[in-house]
């Protein structure tokens, strides 16, 4: 049972799990907040935020691009915006990865906070330090690593979120769970056929694990040169599955990459079935569908271009047994293979 401020462990940012009304004012102090959001959020939230100068961008993946960069760094301007400034984004993982980006390069470098309010940026997009926008469908071309002063993830903001986003952090979590954490494995398998969304002691305890296992990689591997590639669980074919199709969504693409790997795995020998098909089952009783109707060579053709291969390798994680992966260097032909 977490206390109503809780506090994860963290060299790089403050997290809390809390109620962001209770604990925003005395992180920000007197300082000048310029909020950055998207429209969705500041119609819901529109009295808090309104306290505060704020800039409206427009949600989805095809606003998460240089153009709504440059956009908010004109009102910022317009404002008179300075180093003094504090950049707070409150949102998904679309409006921190914009939010980050802007602030790390804006006058060289603003001290920036996160309201994360879905339950795929608490567990995964908002801490890290990895912050971006994408280029002509390709996610995150342009970026940098900064790191927010605070981000506060208050569950209770989940529930304005529909059921297909709150399955899509669901992913994230999955995979989790996978690289580090049989427990939590355990603990969403248990009541993977419940509805568990507005259960707030579990979601708080889902939340904290998930990213125990997200901070304890980055702490080691900041900039992704090792062991931080493990968190790519699922999306070197997540990506390419976005690349596409728009019928899905990032979580549903990573559900989708992480069963076909575990199935390649499986046939393979890496995996042992009864794992492989743990894993799945799970990501079925989610209510994810974990079957493919795009084309295979599609798919790789999107691989080939990942932008986390190094010519002509991937690094590509795979999981040896629940709580264990590994990331294998290989050629992209070998890759090619593993599904053949």
């Amino acid at each position: 049972m977490f206390m109503s401020c809780h506090q994860i462990e963290n060299r790089f940012s403050k997290i809390y799990l809390s109620s962001h009304a209770d604990i925003l004012p005395g992180l920000v102090g007197d300082r000048r907040v310029v909020v950055i959001t998207d429209s969705n959020i500041f119609d819901i939230y529109r009295d808090e935020l309104s306290r505060y100068e704020h800039i409206v961008i427009e949600g989805g993946e095809e606003n998460k691009n240089l153009e709504t960069a440059q956009l908010i760094y004109c009102e910022l301007m317009a404002m008179g915006a300075d180093r003094s400034t504090l950049l707070l984004g409150v949102g998904g993982g679309i409006v921190t990865d914009v939010t980050g980006f802007v602030a790390a390069t804006y006058m060289r470098g603003l001290k920036f906070g996160f309201i994360s309010t879905s339950l795929l940026g608490q567990v995964d997009a908002s801490v890290g330090g990895k912050c971006g926008v994408n280029v002509d469908d390709y996610k995150n071309m342009v970026g940098c690593f900064a790191h927010p002063e605070f981000v506060i993830l208050d569950v209770d903001m989940l529930k304005s979120l529909p059921e297909r986003e709150l399955r899509a952090g669901m992913a994230e979590v999955v995979k989790s769970a996978i690289i580090g954490d049989v427990e939590l494995f355990e603990m969403v398998e248990r009541r993977a056929t419940e509805s568990f969304y507005d259960d707030r002691p579990f979601m708080q305890e889902i939340v904290a694990r998930s990213l125990s296992v997200k901070v304890s990689i980055v702490e080691s591997d900041e900039r992704e040169s090792g062991m931080r590639r493990l968190l790519n669980l699922g999306h070197t074919l997540g990506h390419a599955i976005e690349k596409c199709t728009h019928a899905v969504n990032h979580g549903e693409a990573v559900a989708i990459g992480m069963a076909m790997i575990c199935r390649a795995a499986k046939q393979k020998g890496i995996l042992s079935s009864g794992d492989a098909n743990r894993i799945i089952e799970l990501l079925d009783n989610l209510g994810f569908a974990t079957d493919i109707t795009i084309s295979m060579s599609d798919i790789l053709r999107e691989v080939k271009l990942d932008k986390k291969k190094s010519d002509s390798v991937l690094n590509v994680v795979i999981p040896r047994s629940l709580g264990r992966c590994e990331v294998v260097s290989m050629e992209y032909n070998a890759f090619v293979q593993m599904f053949e």
